[in-house]
């Protein structure tokens, strides 16, 4: 297993004073900028490097069994996985983690959520009477990875619910990013965060936070663009030259050729939104993706997910052994949502957070071989920080002569 020796920083820290977006970011500029949104990655090897693959858990709150949050999916494009997708669109509630892992381990994923849950809130008597549908998100990383051996087990999911935390998301290689491909190069997991402005719901001054975390998985070195630079192309030609470069090129297309990849998106947020509101924020993460170089490929699975954890919506209150409801007698909640008229800062915030979360992912990533010897490499920081800068001094240039 063969990883980069050079020292890897996400894009920020690359190239200080780039612009992603016209809104600040949280203080760990990631999706655990969300207040009460705990995340957990873990990366999977063999000792042999034939396994590199991993899972990714978000707690969208800690009770996440008993208070629901609204949420909303999006399809780009429908060629992959999201359990659990049917019963949100149907009544707009999230009542499970978010777990991202590899194609052939959704099964697991699935069985590791009731485990837990079985665990923590099963009956004395073994019997169970409330309702979960697990929500497990895949993209396909069998290139880098033996999907046959079955890596993932359920213990992995129950462990990363168990330790799931606020701290800041590992990056690139992690969790169920660890074996995937992005944009001609290494892939995996980012995140990022923005901050926007606003009010509650009496009038006063309250800033929300929307943020990404994408498990990253698609693309072609020639798409990609780096705040509207064209660095793939760039990177390409350069590939041209090289005979070794050039090969290794070759490869990765005919990988993407057999199967283009995928990418998940989840975005949550801390602003109080309603399910319709979610499912078109959830869109706006292909604006995020599209500006990358994401084109929603026939065969890519473009799955989005967001997510608000600014109301709390009781769930499990109709069991057998614990009804605090009738359920044939309509119940009143009180909920807030932000005026329609008033949520364009939270989609540029959306977008902007997808497109600096596939950023990360790509400058956090390091050179890996796997499965059978397939390599892939990893973006060329040193590269794309000469090229960034360069554009952006002819960019100050051409200001100071207008």
């Amino acid at each position: 297993m063969a990883r980069s020796p050079s020292a890897r920083v996400r894009l920020r820290d690359l190239v200080p004073g780039l612009k992603v977006g016209a809104w600040p970011t949280g203080p760990k500029n990631g999706i655990t900028d969300v207040a009460g949104v705990l995340v957990h990655t873990e990366s999977i090897h063999s000792p042999d490097g034939s396994v590199n693959t991993g899972v990714t858990t978000i707690l969208p709150r800690k009770d996440w069994f008993n208070n629901a949050c609204y949420a909303g999916v999006f399809r780009y494009n429908g060629s992959g996985e999201m359990t659990g997708s049917h019963w949100i669109e149907e009544t707009g509630l999230l009542h499970s983690p978010i777990i991202l892992t590899n194609s052939f381990a959704v099964g697991n994923c699935y069985t590791g959520i009731y485990q837990y849950a079985i665990e923590n809130h099963g009956a004395a008597d073994g019997s169970v009477d409330w309702f979960l549908l697990p929500v497990v998100g895949e993209t396909f990383d069998g290139f880098l990875n033996d999907l046959t051996k079955f890596a993932v087990t359920p213990q992995h999911v129950v462990n990363g619910i168990k330790a799931a935390s606020s701290d800041p998301v590992p990056e690139g290689n992690t969790g169920g990013g660890t074996g995937m491909l992005c944009q001609g190069f290494k892939g995996g997991t980012g995140t990022s965060s923005r901050v926007v402005p606003g009010y509650d719901s009496k009038g006063n001054d309250k800033s929300y936070t929307v943020a990404a975390l994408v498990q990253a998985n698609y693309g072609r070195m020639q798409h990609l663009h780096i705040t509207g630079i064209p660095v793939g192309r760039i990177l390409a030609a350069e590939a041209e030259k090289k005979k070794e470069a050039a090969k290794a090129k070759a490869e990765y297309d005919a990988a993407k050729d057999q199967r283009d990849g995928s990418i998940i998106i989840v975005l949550a947020t801390d602003a109080p939104l309603s399910p319709i509101q979610l499912q078109r924020l959830a869109k706006r993460a292909t604006g995020g993706l599209s500006r990358v170089g994401g084109y929603g490929h026939n065969p890519s699975g473009d799955i989005f997910m967001a997510f608000s954890t600014a109301n709390e919506i009781p769930v499990q209150t109709v069991g057998a052994n614990h009804r605090s409801v009738d359920p044939f007698k309509a119940n009143a909640l009180v909920t807030e949502t932000i005026d329609d008229s008033t949520i364009n800062a939270l989609f540029e915030g959306a977008a902007d957070a997808t497109e600096e979360a596939i950023y990360n992912t790509l400058c956090m990533a390091e050179s890996l071989t796997g499965h059978k010897g397939f390599h892939v490499e990893s973006l060329p920081l040193d590269k794309v920080k000469n090229i960034l800068e360069k554009h952006i001094t002819l960019e100050a240039t051409i200001k100071e002569e207008l």
